[in-house]
């Protein structure tokens, strides 16, 4: 018996305080995040509108490298959630040793790979002459990071599919902390730091989500998440690791078809015919800006994943088609006001992040057109969650995909080089491919059968185990 593992008491119906308790936890946690990617852009905008640039390249890069842990993260949810809401406690806990281990292997070996072709990475990413040495040593420190970042991302989602979501907004309020005094201190060079400018920068990121890594490693093992009874034997985790890999291959592939497609985007902007430079800069000021607006989105999205994993554990796929909905009615409709409330005051706040005035006009148009997708934009993102949380990520693959290559980098292109000519094209792009997009998903989910892809704990009329599933409880 797993004492620190708890199967949830799942209501009879989709209650919005259930809902809420594992929400707003979770908007907390990605006010955290939000703060830690607005504390840098600021700090950047400071030093220079070139790091500001490469700041924004090379996140996008960054997105890149985390595919796989993504992707492990989305297998984990949809695994510990399932096996949670079918009582089977020690599955969860194997399950959470398993990923762990994938997550360490991993991100060592896309650490390896990055350091051995980053000049490539650069030539691919088509980084102006003048922001070459910077962008490099961002993606130095940042591949440097990657391991620890793997083991960060994982064990945030090992948390959360056990509802224990106050653990990761703990760590998230550790890792904001100790970015912001340090980007500030090694940033800006206050507090008698040593100013080191975009590169006190980059060393901030390295040191915050080290910081929050080692908190949460430290609260598994308190836990009693992190001892040897985790680390399953080669026989279970020979019956374990296919369905895993069956949630992880499509949700990481989707990762790397939709960071390409913004890399694509990156690409595209970064060679338009006037102000390219300022675009990029904006565009990552805009990002950071737009982000702010998704917290409740991406906490929204989390707790559709946890809570159609737990259903249909339980053997409940209509709770969990009626939870998504639930969800979805009051993520978009509380977004779509907070967007009334941000285009109302869109000036000052792209001034705030975007000093330079060609850079904030840049940032501006940026906001006007994905404010105005903001409705679309949620719909993905919470229907992608509550897909993912049933492990049926391969409808995810289809839907963003499309949309990022079939929609958003062709008209992009088409736009922005050879229509209208600048920035405006790539911002109508974005907006298109979001209205595509969320109606794709929103048909997937509607009218197709995505309960079948869950490890639902199946018995006989006799209650025995079906054989199919896994016998690990």
């Amino acid at each position: 018996m797993v004492k620190s593992v708890r199967t949830p008491a799942l209501p009879r119906t989709a209650a919005w305080r259930d809902i809420w308790s594992l929400a707003w936890p979770q908007t907390l946690l990605m006010f955290c995040n939000f703060l830690i990617g607005f504390v840098d852009v600021w700090v950047a905008g400071r030093i220079g509108s070139d790091v500001q640039a490469s700041m924004g390249m090379i996140n996008q890069l960054l997105f890149f490298f985390l595919v796989v842990a993504t992707a492990v993260a989305n297998g984990s949810v949809a695994a510990i959630s399932q096996s949670m809401g079918a009582g089977l406690p020690r599955r969860a806990l194997r399950y959470t040793g398993l990923v762990l281990e994938v997550g360490l292997v991993m991100g060592l070996a896309i650490f390896a790979l990055g350091m051995f072709i980053d000049d490539g990475l650069l030539a691919l990413l088509q980084v102006p002459d003048g922001l070459r040495p910077i962008t490099s040593y961002f993606l130095d420190v940042y591949l440097l990071l990657l391991p620890v970042y793997y083991l960060f991302l994982i064990t945030h989602a090992v948390f959360r599919a056990q509802r224990m979501v106050f653990v990761p907004l703990f760590s998230g309020i550790i890792t904001a902390l100790v970015n912001t005094v340090a980007d500030l201190g090694l940033g800006l060079g206050m507090w008698g730091l040593p100013n080191l400018g975009y590169q006190g920068v980059a060393w901030a990121t390295f040191f915050s989500v080290s910081c929050g890594t080692l908190f949460n490693l430290f609260v598994l093992w308190r836990r009693g998440l992190l001892r040897r009874e985790s680390f399953a034997p080669w026989c279970w985790i020979r019956q374990a690791w296919p369905y895993l890999f069956r949630v992880a291959w499509p949700g990481g592939l989707m990762q790397v078809v939709w960071q390409s497609a913004y890399l694509a985007l990156f690409a595209v902007t970064g060679s338009l015919p006037h102000e390219n430079v300022a675009a990029l800069a904006g565009m990552s000021a805009g990002m950071r800006v737009e982000a702010g607006l998704f917290l409740p989105g991406f906490a929204f999205n989390m707790t559709a994943s946890i809570l159609v994993g737990e259903y249909l554990g339980a053997g409940r796929p209509d709770m969990a088609k009626r939870a998504t909905y639930r969800i979805l009615g009051v993520g978009v409709a509380v977004l779509t006001l907070v967007a009334v409330g941000v285009w109302l005051v869109m000036e000052p706040l792209a001034a705030f992040v975007a000093p330079d005035p060609a850079v904030q006009a840049q940032a501006m148009g940026y906001l006007r057109w994905n404010l105005l997708a903001i409705p679309f934009t949620l719909t993905s993102m919470i229907l992608a969650g509550a897909l993912a949380g049933a492990g049926a990520t391969i409808y995810n693959l289809l839907a963003f995909g499309c949309a990022a290559w079939l929609v958003r980098v062709p008209t992009a292109y088409i736009l922005g080089h050879h229509v209208l000519g600048d920035s405006t094209g790539v911002w109508i792009s974005m907006f298109v491919s979001q209205v595509f997009q969320s109606s794709l998903a929103l048909g997937i989910f509607h009218f197709r059968d995505w309960s079948k892809f869950a490890m639902r704990r199946r018995k006989t009329l006799t209650g025995a185990t079906n054989g199919t599933q896994l016998r690990t409880h």
